[in-house]
């Protein structure tokens, strides 16, 4: 079961992961990107093995306005937040387990 939610607009990234209580994994990819591409099924087992933490993805050619306020030039990225606090980065396609070692850091 995919529990990721797609990001489509500025208002629904700020209340959905800015204004949240909650861990929130945000996959910044783009439809063209391979390894964007890989990592997809990875993200989606770990939305389902991690209940209490959100998962996100945006699309960096239809948000560009975030990605660049985070700074993400190369895809794919994660970016872990904590409510507006950005607690860690993944730039670059990784393992399940190197994915599962960064985010078990935060909770």
């Amino acid at each position: 079961m995919n529990l990721i939610t797609d990001i489509q607009t500025t208002d629904e990234f700020e209340s959905k992961v800015l204004q949240s209580t909650k861990i929130s994994v945000v996959d910044f990819w783009a439809e063209w990107c391979g390894p964007c591409r890989a990592i997809g099924p990875i993200i989606e087992e770990l939305s389902d093995e991690y209940k209490d933490i959100n998962f996100f993805k945006i699309n960096v050619d239809k948000l560009q306005m975030i990605s660049s306020k985070y700074t993400v030039f190369a895809i794919p990225t994660l970016i872990i937040f904590k409510g507006e606090e950005v607690l860690t980065r993944i730039q670059g396609a990784s393992s399940k387990d190197s994915y599962k070692k960064t985010i078990d850091g935060f909770i």
